[in-house]
């Protein structure tokens, strides 16, 4: 296998779990000793529902990438307008709203673009 092949398979894939990774990160801000430990668990696994609805897509695309692809990119764009928005809302500033958008939202799109190119690249061969 050739290493533009490995880069086309192995990219999107750990672009995605990476970012993925990301999100989740922000799920952990619901522990506060305050609450019981039932509330905290819940709490997390609310927090955690895009993270797995993202996982899902995630398994999708690595099953099927023209059709995941699809949807990671689809989702990606999405995401960056609920993210856009409110943040813009927020700081009153684009710049710090697009850095915003391009931290989450970014990977997931260029994570679609890699699978839809891979999908391309094996049905040329």
């Amino acid at each position: 296998m050739k290493t533009t092949n490995l880069f086309f398979h192995w990219a999107p894939r750990l672009i995605c779990i990476l970012a993925i990774l990301f999100l989740s990160m922000f799920a952990f801000d619901v522990f506060n000793p305050n609450f019981t430990l039932f509330h905290q668990i819940l709490g997390l696994l609310i927090h955690l529902v895009p993270s797995f609805f993202l996982l899902v897509i995630l398994l999708v695309a690595w099953k099927w990438e023209r059709i995941g692809g699809i949807i990671l990119t689809i989702t990606g764009v999405i995401l960056s307008i609920l993210v856009f928005f409110p943040n813009y809302r927020h700081n009153h500033s684009v710049i710090e709203s697009l850095g915003i958008v391009a931290m989450i939202s970014l990977p997931f799109i260029i994570s679609g673009i890699l699978f839809l190119a891979d999908d391309y690249r094996k049905s040329r061969t």
